[in-house]
C-alpha cells in the first residue's frame, strides 16, 4: 500500500510539473506579435500572407542565427486550395530555439529582380531565448 501512494504522488509531482512548461509552440502572424521571448527548445512558427504570382516573395535577411534554427525551408500555403489562380496565401517558416540569447528575424518582401528597390513589406522581429 505504501508503494501505491508513493506512486501516486510521485505521478502527480510529475502532472504539476508538466502543467507549467512553457508551449512547445508560439505561432507568429503579426508584426505587433513581437517581441517574443521563447525558452532553449521550443519551436517558432512564423506565417505571413504572400502571393508569388505578383512575383513578390519573402526573403530572410536576418534570421537570428545566434538563437534560432531553421527547422526546413519556406512553405507555400493558398488560402484556397489553389482553386482561383493568382490569389494569395501563407508564406510558412519554422525555427527551433537553441541557445539563450539575443536576435533579430527579419524578411523583407520584393521581387527579386530588383533587389535594390525598397521592399514593399518587411517584418522585423526581436527574439529573446531564456
Amino acid at each position: 500500500m505504501p508503494h501505491a501512494r508513493l506512486l501516486s504522488l510521485l505521478s502527480l509531482s510529475l502532472l504539476t510539473a508538466c502543467a507549467h512548461q512553457p508551449a512547445n509552440n508560439v505561432t507568429v502572424e503579426e508584426q505587433s506579435d513581437c517581441p517574443i521571448q521563447l525558452h532553449t527548445g521550443q519551436n517558432l512558427t512564423l506565417s505571413l500572407p504572400s502571393n508569388p504570382t505578383t512575383g513578390y516573395r519573402w526573403a530572410i535577411q536576418d534570421s537570428a542565427g545566434g538563437v534560432l534554427h531553421s527547422l526546413g525551408p519556406e512553405v507555400y500555403s493558398s488560402t484556397d486550395d489553389g482553386q482561383l489562380l493568382g490569389s494569395g496565401g501563407q508564406s510558412t517558416w519554422r525555427f527551433q530555439a537553441f541557445a539563450s540569447g539575443n536576435g533579430r528575424l527579419r524578411l523583407t518582401s520584393q521581387q527579386p529582380w530588383e533587389p535594390e528597390a525598397e521592399p514593399a513589406q518587411a517584418f522585423d522581429c526581436q527574439i529573446t531565448v531564456n
